[in-house]
């Protein structure tokens, strides 16, 4: 069977970023004008690509022009902060300037694009604020922030920014990747990069949807909608199985958590379809895509310009015309209001 035809998507994470630093230096102030260029601060030697040089995963260098990006509908995604120094007061000018440089270079350029918006991840309170000023603007619909941060996105100190997203009609997007500095699993720092690239998506953001549902953010924002660009899918049943034979054992732990976690998450969060973890046997993906409820859980994400692999084709494949239909587009204009 080919593969179905990828026309009239809305592919949910496509990376651009600035060539340099220097591209953002018109939308930063005088004084953080001179902080960069007298510092000599530059990107991270990685962030073109955060696989090894010559990997076979390696899809390129991110796109800088529009004539770069894959056709059709796409949400651009600038990772360019998430490798930010620890100086709050950097980063917040960082990340107002990463989105004024997206609207200014990219959205205000072709009206099939969408983007999401990046705030600094050390002050709640400023990423609140960065969100009052852009956020309403009618192509950005989503706050990308990292799945590795130094403390779980459930905790307290995190809900100025989330609560700020949910009034703002915002999806909550915790990208794979984050800040270097911080130990990937509770069990301290990896010694290889496989061990941190599989630590970067999946065990993170398993830690991450855990936190969010025990924590009671859904609770206190009922439409907050979460998404999990570049994190893989195929973890999710297991997990969901585990918290829910769980929660009926321990909930007086959490009494505000009234249900079954696996309907919170259901009702609140949404994954993409790159990487997609699935095994080569067509009957077998398909059992993986009925546990997971793939037509009305997934939506579609090329992660472009990096390459996964087949996995996305095999699943494209196994899926209904109706569920691909849901995948490709009809479950993301839902989530991200298109």
């Amino acid at each position: 069977m080919s593969a179905p035809a990828l026309t009239g998507t809305i592919d949910t994470d496509v990376h651009c970023g600035p060539a340099s630093l220097r591209e953002l230096l018109p939308h930063l102030d005088s004084y953080w004008r001179n902080y960069l260029t007298e510092s000599g601060l530059a990107l991270s030697p990685s962030q073109d690509g955060a696989y090894p040089p010559n990997a076979a995963t390696s899809g390129g260098p991110l796109p800088h022009t529009l004539a770069e990006l894959p056709p059709g509908t796409s949400i651009l995604n600038c990772t360019t902060s998430f490798a930010c120094n620890r100086n709050p007061y950097y980063e917040a000018a960082l990340t107002r300037a990463v989105n004024d440089w997206l609207v200014s270079e990219w959205l205000d350029a072709d009206e099939r694009l969408r983007g999401s918006m990046v705030v600094p991840t050390l002050d709640a309170g400023a990423a609140a604020a960065e969100i009052d000023r852009i956020g309403d603007h009618p192509r950005i619909v989503q706050v990308l922030v990292p799945v590795r941060m130094d403390a779980p996105w459930g905790n307290r100190r995190h809900r100025p920014l989330l609560r700020a997203a949910a009034e703002h009609d915002l999806v909550l997007g915790l990208h794979a990747w984050g800040r270097l500095g911080n130990a990937p699993t509770s069990s301290g720092i990896t010694h290889t990069y496989l061990e941190d690239y599989l630590a970067n998506s999946q065990i993170l953001a398993q830690a991450q949807l855990t936190s969010l549902v025990t924590e009671g953010v859904f609770r206190d924002l009922p439409d907050l909608r979460v998404a999990l660009p570049e994190c893989g899918f195929s973890w999710l049943p297991t997990l969901l199985w585990r918290f829910d034979k769980d929660w009926k054992a321990v909930w007086r732990e959490v009494p505000w958590l009234d249900r079954k976690p696996s309907e919170v998450v259901r009702e609140h969060v949404r994954l993409t379809t790159s990487p997609a973890h699935l095994p080569r046997d067509p009957a077998q993906v398909r059992q993986a895509l009925d546990l997971l409820g793939a037509g009305s859980m997934l939506m579609y994400a090329s992660d472009h310009p990096h390459d996964h692999g087949p996995g996305a084709r095999r699943l494209l494949e196994a899926l209904t015309e109706p569920e691909r239909d849901a995948v490709l587009a009809g479950n993301a204009a839902r989530w991200y209001r298109i």
